[in-house]
């Protein structure tokens, strides 16, 4: 069986479960039958078998690959997907992963009219490793080479965790060498090697706790969160509100004339070059040092022209 047909059965059996918590067994698989007909309708290619030991290896599949967790509940006699409020966002960008992939491949015949940016992040062929290793507590041992520097140097680290930001991949991992925890681009991450060795995960760590504050990857430990007001007018505010800048985002002013935003964050260059893609369609209202920083990147850019 392909991976299509895995994945579009694990969409099926997610999608349900959101919509309709504790479903029984019996209409589960009755769901997944009727949708599993359904596809191959649209798609006479897709190889999808099923049943009562297929759902039960998907829900283990969705579990160790995905890292989603559906349970059974005794009491309310039906399946249902266990999240907390952290897991929340994960299973969100989960579904709507699957769901493009599900879409863009029964749309065969729709290739003139679906246009994908032709950008590929590099390095994403290590991802699989890197989970495997984060998962095992497996340490690592890589090259890296920072596009400021010209030597390469070898590494060898304790992976915590991967980190997407604008389409670039990170792995989060303590160096061996100071014993800082650092983010690794993995389009500059070569000879990639999974050791035998194994790591004690640090109690103290979590990524969630780390990058609260922190808009993009660059982590700022020296700075303190800071509450930053912004002003935008009205045309670009339609697009913040529906694309929030960060999770902190709160809406204080929203009317004809601006969308004005509170956002708590620790400025670091990767906010500054956020703000500066805006250019007049925003203002920096607070904190003044912030403002300053932004006017004066404005003046210096006007100069080259």
């Amino acid at each position: 069986m392909s991976k299509r047909a895995y994945i579009s059965r694990y969409l099926i059996i997610l999608k349900k479960l959101k919509a309709k918590p504790y479903i029984n067994s019996k209409e589960l698989e009755s769901h997944i039958e009727n949708e599993i007909a359904h596809l191959q309708m649209q798609d006479d290619t897709l190889n999808m078998g099923f049943s009562k030991r297929t759902l039960q290896r998907d829900i283990k599949e969705i579990r160790n690959n995905f890292g989603i967790d559906i349970e059974y509940s005794k009491s309310a006699k039906g399946y249902f997907i266990s999240q907390n409020e952290t897991d929340n966002l994960n299973f969100q960008r989960m579904m709507e992963a699957f769901d493009l992939f599900n879409s863009l491949n029964l749309a065969q015949g729709l290739t003139p009219f679906v246009h994908l940016e032709k950008r590929r992040p590099q390095g994403t062929e290590n991802l699989y490793g890197l989970l495997h290793a984060i998962k095992n507590k497996l340490q690592i041992r890589f090259n890296y080479q920072k596009f400021w520097e010209e030597e390469i140097s070898q590494r060898t680290a304790d992976p915590y965790g991967l980190k997407e930001f604008k389409n670039r991949w990170y792995i989060l991992a303590k160096d061996n060498r100071d014993g800082n925890i650092k983010s690794f681009a993995l389009d500059r991450l070569t000879n990639l090697e999974i050791t035998n060795s194994k790591f004690e995960f640090s109690t103290d760590y979590s990524i969630e706790e780390n990058y609260r504050y922190c808009f993009g990857i660059i982590h700022p430990n020296d700075e303190v969160p800071q509450d930053i007001i912004l002003s935008f007018n009205p045309t670009q505010g339609k697009y913040v509100k529906t694309l929030p800048l960060h999770t902190t985002q709160q809406i204080l002013i929203d009317n004809d004339k601006e969308l004005q935003i509170k956002l708590k964050l620790r400025v670091s260059h990767d906010l500054v070059m956020e703000l500066l893609s805006f250019g007049d369609n925003m203002k920096v209202l607070q904190p003044k040092s912030l403002a300053d920083e932004i006017k004066a990147v404005h003046k210096n850019a006007y100069k080259q022209y």
